[in-house]
């Protein structure tokens, strides 16, 4: 079970060939990470992407008992400075001009819950090179791009136009896309459930 509603991540799933349901869940992201951050006084974008996976994988693990189910969550950091989705295509527009000429971090976090427990979890990161972008270049791809570039992080999606915005990418593919797939095959190999 894939508690998210990225296609991205249940296309990765599916390519690999694994049965796979999508399930929706509600978790309010931003308390979470509020939340995580008083605890571990600050908390990295890295352990703020755990939590809110581990919160996705125990919501739907509490309605499916015995079966496994897959929280993911990402975070994108640019230094210490930590950003959401954007709200707007101006906040899409704010954020692609902060990371132009910039690297910044991807933070991709998986938690599998089964009956309520975590019984896998793992972080992985990739970094990501934007170059440098004029004014005119920003609001060209906003155009094309639409309302896409509101369900990302970051304002882009690199698995679409969002690619024509990078020089450089380091880190494995399905990382950047939310889903840190080889662990996730390999913890299911150990659990008996991949061959």
């Amino acid at each position: 079970m894939l508690a998210s509603k990225s296609a991205a991540r249940r296309t990765l799933l599916e390519s690999a060939r694994l049965p796979v349901e999508t399930i929706a869940v509600e978790v309010d992201e931003r308390r979470l990470e509020a939340e995580a951050e008083a605890v571990a006084e600050g908390a990295d974008p890295p352990t703020v992407a755990a939590v809110l996976a581990q919160a996705k994988a125990r919501a739907g693990s509490a309605s499916y008992p015995g079966r496994l189910v897959l929280g993911a969550d990402q975070t994108l950091a640019l230094g210490g400075e930590a950003f959401h989705k954007p709200a707007s295509l101006q906040g899409a527009r704010t954020q692609i001009a902060r990371l132009s000429g910039r690297t910044h971090a991807l933070h991709s976090a998986i938690a599998v819950a089964q009956d309520g427990a975590i019984v896998f979890e793992t972080v992985e990161t990739a970094h990501l090179t934007m170059r440098p972008l004029a004014e005119e270049a920003i609001d060209a791809y906003l155009a094309a791009a639409g309302d896409a570039v509101l369900s990302s992080v970051g304002g882009y999606q690199l698995e679409a136009l969002g690619i024509h915005l990078f020089e450089r990418v380091e880190g494995d593919h399905a990382v950047i896309l939310g889903l840190p797939l080889l662990p996730l095959l390999a913890f299911l190999r150990r659990h008996g459930d991949l061959i």
